[in-house]
């Protein structure tokens, strides 16, 4: 693993070495997530050094950070980590996550700002602290490092240090019971501003790695801990789907009502729910009518269907083999051939191949998805 000093750009008056240990000891996520919230709040006010950000708001913006892995993924965050259970108490409504699923989350943080926020104001008991600690090790000789020792000791040491040896930020008091918000120093705001994409993705590249090993049977973990910017539009499937309708006659039937299925009014179903899986691969994709792919909505199928996904999505790769040509039915299904780990062209239009490839693939994350089924209950139409 590349040393993060290394990732880090230089500033000969700043202490880059105390920002690169930011995330040395972590027993929880805090940490990652109140930087990541305080780079958010500056990013947001322009940088500004002159302005406390104040518990109130970073506790906001953290919890903003992590509903998206939690709301939609069900992630753990550690073992003794509080965040999962302050965001459950605000009992924010299942119908609204998509409602709050919106670029810059302005509905969300508004939504959690209006909430009833005594219950996490504990959050603040320790991370504020403790993340700064790196900048202060040089004082802390003869400091008791125990729980609340530190934390009662931490904002006087910082705060005679702040100006002279240009820390991270300071406190807007002497004692710990008084503190309500931290006020960044100048030149780090300056750095931060300037370094941002880099401090961003380096901050991100430890949560990662903190998460992967808190949630090491998830897949595709890199793509839930962050919401997109704006979700895909499924033009490119829509599109193979459709060329596949139209050439079909009978028509093709929907895996989950029986219903015909036109090339003229159809929605396209993420047979494993987007919300488990993170990706838009055709291999997970089938046609079905809109109704049924609304009463579906983000929950995982009923192993009753599986055969007749199988079913369907051979047929669709012949059909497609057929109208699109060689060139261009190889582009298409290059995302079948890597993600279920087929060999050849023949063997993804062999039945039993591609059936046996998926019971490989999909057997497992139905398995790992099942502990999520708060969120993606398991579905069975009756027609």
């Amino acid at each position: 693993m590349i040393d993060p000093i290394q990732d880090l750009p230089p500033a000969p008056d700043l202490n880059i070495g105390a920002l690169s240990a930011l995330f040395r000891y972590t027993t929880n996520s805090y940490k990652f997530v109140f930087f990541l919230a305080l780079l958010d709040l500056l990013k947001r006010h322009r940088f500004d050094a002159e302005r406390p950000y104040t518990y109130d708001e970073l506790i906001v913006e953290m919890l903003v950070i992590a509903w998206y892995p939690h709301t939609f993924f069900k992630l753990s965050f550690g073992v003794a980590d509080q965040l999962a259970n302050k965001l459950d108490a605000l009992e924010l409504e299942s119908g609204e996550s998509e409602r709050l699923l919106t670029p810059g989350r302005s509905a969300l943080r508004e939504r959690i700002r209006t909430s009833d926020l005594r219950h996490a104001a504990s959050l603040m008991n320790f991370v504020p602290y403790r993340l700064v600690r790196p900048f202060i090790e040089p004082w802390l000789k003869d400091v008791d490092t125990g729980t609340w020792s530190f934390e009662s000791a931490c904002p006087s040491i910082v705060n005679a240090h702040f100006e002279t040896d240009r820390l991270l930020y300071r406190f807007d008091s002497d004692t710990t019971r008084q503190c309500r918000a931290v006020i960044v120093h100048p030149a780090w705001a300056a750095y931060l501003e300037r370094h941002i994409a880099i401090i961003e993705g380096w901050t991100a590249w430890h949560w990662l790695h903190y998460m992967q090993r808190r949630n090491p049977t998830t897949p595709a973990l890199a793509n839930k801990l962050f919401p997109p910017a704006k979700r895909e539009a499924l033009t490119r499937q829509t599109k193979y789907w459709r060329g596949i309708l139209e050439a079909t006659d009978p028509p093709l039937t929907c895996i989950y009502s029986g219903e015909p299925l036109t090339a003229a009014s159809f929605a396209l179903d993420h047979y494993l729910p987007w919300s488990f899986v993170a990706h838009d691969q055709l291999w997970n994709l089938i046609p079905t009518p809109r109704d049924v792919n609304s009463a579906k909505s983000n929950r995982l199928p009923s192993s009753d269907y599986f055969q007749g996904f199988v079913t369907l999505q051979h047929r669709g790769l012949l059909i497609a083999r057929q109208t699109l040509g060689e060139a261009r039915f190889g582009k298409a299904v290059e995302g079948y051939l890597a993600d279920l780990h087929l060999p050849s062209l023949d063997a993804l239009l062999d039945i039993d191949q591609l059936r046996t490839a998926y019971e490989r693939s999909i057997s497992p994350l139905l398995t790992l998805a099942q502990p999520t089924k708060a969120k993606v209950a398991t579905i069975c139409f009756s027609f």
